[in-house]
């Protein structure tokens, strides 16, 4: 579930897709920019066209690529200084009913990666349908109180699950987030290990107990060691 990153229906782009086949691409889906800024002054209409053109060839040479793959959605990674597609590249996409989502975080790309069994693309040439993650469903959906999300759901042996938060301020998610954390570490903590030590400093009573009760065992400097250790506890 994602409550910051939506579809792009800008071009007229899907917002639902039955049986999902999704790529997490970390490529942009538009024309090549230089790392460095700059500029580029065009003084002919003729070599304006040609540069239109060749962006236009560019584009649609890419988009025949992610068709020929099979993806059908596309969550696209977050990128600081180019932007990941522009308005021809989700109009193409779009004619070809393929649902683009932008700005994953790239601290969030493994995590997505996970649950829906996806390997991360760095390259349009990589584009194959053993990397693409896949689902029952993907679409935009409403809350009760309009807020839109977009979720993913019926995914094949997914081992994580997405949690909404929801409050009337943010100090009470805040207050929400930290409740469910605390719950989420005790449960890794038994799964980890299958003990479990009761509180309340009852472990320390119960060790004390018996040190008290054996100690007939001990004699001389020994057995008031043990006692005092009891006394402490």
């Amino acid at each position: 579930m994602f409550d910051k990153c939506k579809p792009s229906t800008a071009a007229g782009g899907p917002s639902k897709i039955e049986n999902a086949k999704i790529a997490v691409v970390q490529f942009q889906i538009a024309t090549p920019k230089t790392d460095i800024e700059n500029s580029v002054i065009v003084k002919e209409y003729q070599a304006m066209e040609r540069i239109m053109k060749e962006e236009r060839k560019l584009i649609a040479e890419m988009v025949k690529k992610i068709v020929a793959s099979g993806a059908n959605v596309l969550l696209i990674q977050k990128s600081i200084l180019k932007d990941a597609t522009n308005e021809l590249s989700l109009h193409f996409l779009a004619k070809k009913g393929i649902m683009v989502v932008q700005d994953i975080e790239r601290d969030e790309v493994e995590f997505i990666c996970k649950s829906i069994g996806a390997v991360p693309i760095a390259h349009i040439d990589n584009m194959s349908a053993d990397k693409f993650g896949s689902a029952k469903l993907c679409e935009s959906a409403r809350l009760s109180d309009d807020t839109k999300i977009f979720k993913i759901t019926g995914l094949k042996e997914s081992k994580t699950m997405s949690i909404l938060v929801r409050g009337s301020n943010p100090m009470v998610i805040d207050e929400a987030d930290r409740s469910l954390h605390d719950a989420l570490c005790v449960i890794r903590s038994l799964i980890k290990s299958r003990g479990l030590v009761t509180g309340g400093g009852s472990a320390e009573v119960e060790i004390a107990y018996q040190l008290t009760k054996n100690l007939t065992n001990f004699s001389g400097l020994d057995q008031t060691i043990f006692k005092a250790y009891a006394e402490a506890l």
